[in-house]
């Protein structure tokens, strides 16, 4: 009689490896790491939306920063959890006897982490990517973030594995989870270059695009480390782990002198975009990356622009002052009030519209005197202050001005006939640059 025997650890065809990685990928904790992974991502990128919907450099500036300091910790914690499963089981000793490399035993045992919390990051990148792209008019996300931050995440799990394996404290885990945020956070609060070593340094993105060769060496540096680490523990020939490691120092010797040159100006988005306006209207210019949000300006000043009609002397544009410098107008440009995303600006939307044209309206009417000794305490000072509160107030449409005693100036200006209104506005505004009260026409 003949027996045949089958083997229950890989299926006919399959290679053990790929049969084993099969069977990790379905158990234990690794199937919840990518959930896990990109919930821990939404749910703040969620509630802080305003601050990066419309703007794609914004958007992976706070994709990255929290996949650094709570995606990472968190796959390492999981990553060491799974490392110290053997211990738990008391197996760690029977896995000697497999006739399989000790570095295949711990690749395979640690990939189905690293893999499910790639998984769990490009689902959150997807919904974020998503959520931004009906927002944003010009540009287009960074892929060179996007795979610094999928390197950063495979590191931490196989460095986060084999700690797994050499400590067998049960708190380990979240230990390790709070020891990788301090060290992915902690540099960002020093100024020198070397911070840039973190892969959790906080990038700005908003005006900045990474060089071209900014992911092969961020890359290199953290990939380097965690092979490092990997080959020392697990390789059959520890020496190979030089290699690694060599390379991770070339590596780290490019990016600390390097610095902020990591990045450089992004000249689509500060270049110049222009509303196209009726003859004889000023024009509005933004930033490209704030190109869809001028219909709202537009509206938002409609009011302060027709007071203004007709007024000699009056501004021909208003400009963003973050944007790149283009022709100026006949009759000169006056600046429009600074709004960020996630605050002035939601969805291309001014979140504020009366706040924003009384804001452009102060940077019309505001008189620097600073340099002026003992200006406040001049003679018809206070009248002229008073005065540029009430034109204020009366140009953007506010209901009353910021100091009370201004509001009978506020009346007489709106009580003021058309035309000789217009002619005493065009001479108030010929006088912002002075200096002088005598020289100012106050009301």
């Amino acid at each position: 009689m003949t027996t045949t025997i089958t083997s229950t650890t890989a299926p006919a065809g399959k290679p053990p490896a790929r049969a084993a990685l099969r069977t990790e990928l379905r158990r234990g904790i690794a199937p919840w790491a990518g959930p896990a992974v990109a919930l821990t991502l939404l749910v703040p990128l969620w509630s802080k939306a305003p601050q990066w919907q419309g703007s794609w450099g914004e958007t992976q500036s706070q994709l990255h920063s929290a996949t650094a300091l709570l995606g990472g910790p968190l796959v390492a914690a999981a990553a060491c959890w799974q490392g110290g499963r053997e211990h738990r089981r008391r197996t760690a000793e029977l896995l000697l006897s497999v006739p399989r490399g000790r570095l295949a035993q711990v690749t395979t045992a640690a990939t189905p982490i690293v893999l499910w919390a790639a998984a769990g990051y490009l689902l959150a990148l997807g919904v974020v990517f998503a959520a931004t792209a009906p927002y944003t008019g010009t540009g287009g996300p960074s892929f060179s973030i996007v795979a610094t931050d999928l390197g950063l995440l495979l590191s931490t799990g196989f460095v986060g594995f084999v700690v797994g394996r050499l400590v067998r404290w049960r708190l380990i885990a979240p230990v390790l989870a709070a020891a990788f945020y301090v060290l992915l956070g902690a540099p960002g609060y020093v100024e020198a270059n070397a911070r840039f070593l973190s892969p959790g340094e906080e990038y700005m993105l908003e005006r900045s695009v990474p060089v071209w060769w900014f992911a092969p060496v961020l890359l290199a540096w953290t990939g380097g480390i965690a092979a490092t680490v990997l080959l020392a523990h697990a390789a059959r020939r520890r020496l190979l782990a030089v290699v690694p490691l060599a390379l991770a120092v070339v590596a780290g010797a490019v990016i600390v002198p390097t610095g902020e040159n990591l990045f450089r100006d992004d000249p689509t988005a500060t270049r110049r975009v222009c509303s196209a306006p009726a003859p004889g209207s000023p024009r509005l210019c933004v930033k490209a990356s704030d190109a869809a949000v001028l219909p709202s300006v537009s509206e938002a000043l409609a009011g302060m622009l027709s007071r203004l009609a007709g007024v000699p002397g009056a501004p021909g544009g208003y400009v963003d002052s973050e944007s790149d410098p283009g022709p100026v107008p006949e009759h000169g440009e006056a600046s429009l009030a600074h709004s960020m995303r996630g605050w002035g600006i939601t969805r291309n939307e001014l979140t504020d519209p009366q706040a924003y044209a009384s804001e452009t309206a102060l940077g019309l009417t505001s008189r620097d005197c600073s340099a002026v000794s003992h200006w406040a305490k001049r003679e018809g000072a206070k009248r002229v202050g008073l005065t540029d509160d009430a034109v204020r107030t009366w140009l953007a449409g506010d209901e009353s001005p910021w100091a009370p005693e201004a509001r009978p100036l506020v009346a007489r200006l709106t009580a003021m006939p058309d035309a000789g209104r217009k002619a005493w506005l065009g001479r108030y505004l010929a006088t912002l640059k002075r200096c002088t009260p005598a020289e100012v026409p106050v009301l």
